[in-house]
């Protein structure tokens, strides 16, 4: 069993809301590991990130990720920080992966002041956005099958790109099904 798609990016990029929106349209069901592991900690991330710290998170959310990959065969949205773990990556290279890319300015504006966003909370939103991009940019590329824009784009136009970006990627990838 493999996802038909997991989908990558930076807080904002818009993986909550174009990932199920996403499997509707390629007609599978849709799976996010922060659900999965709020649901096995019975904790939320902020709350983990505040009491564990980020080693223990990402170590749970590496685990998190390798089930997933394991059990779900539709659309597999992963955290933001996910892919920074050389385990997760090396688990996503079998895969065909979408990487949702939002800009400094779209991805400030998105995400806020969030508290529930742990990483960017601080006296400078914008600073600390604009160094989780520029970290994390190299790492989504790595990993990516696909990457879409999504700054000007909405929902569903990002959807759309998915969709039609996906069909030949999969091809390419060995499944001559396609989508």
């Amino acid at each position: 069993m493999s996802p038909r798609a997991v989908v990558v990016g930076p807080p904002g990029s818009g993986k909550s809301t174009v990932g199920p929106l996403l499997a509707a349209a390629l007609g599978v069901t849709f799976r996010d590991t922060d659900d999965d592991i709020v649901a096995r900690t019975g904790r939320a991330i902020s709350d983990i990130f505040a009491d564990d710290g980020e080693p223990a998170f990402r170590a749970i959310e590496e685990e998190a990720v390798a089930t997933a990959l394991a059990e779900h065969d539709g659309v597999l949205s992963l955290g933001g920080g996910a892919p920074l773990t050389p385990g997760t990556r090396a688990r996503l290279q079998d895969h065909t992966v979408v990487f949702l890319n939002v800009g400094l300015a779209a991805g400030v504006q998105r995400t806020g002041m969030s508290s529930a966003r742990p990483l960017l909370a601080g006296i400078n939103p914008r600073a600390t956005f604009k160094a989780l991009l520029d970290q994390r940019l190299p790492v989504y590329r790595e990993v990516a099958t696909v990457e879409i824009e999504t700054d000007k784009r909405t929902p569903e136009e990002v959807v759309a790109a998915a969709v039609a970006a996906l069909a030949p990627a999969q091809v390419r990838e060995g499944n001559p099904e396609g989508l």
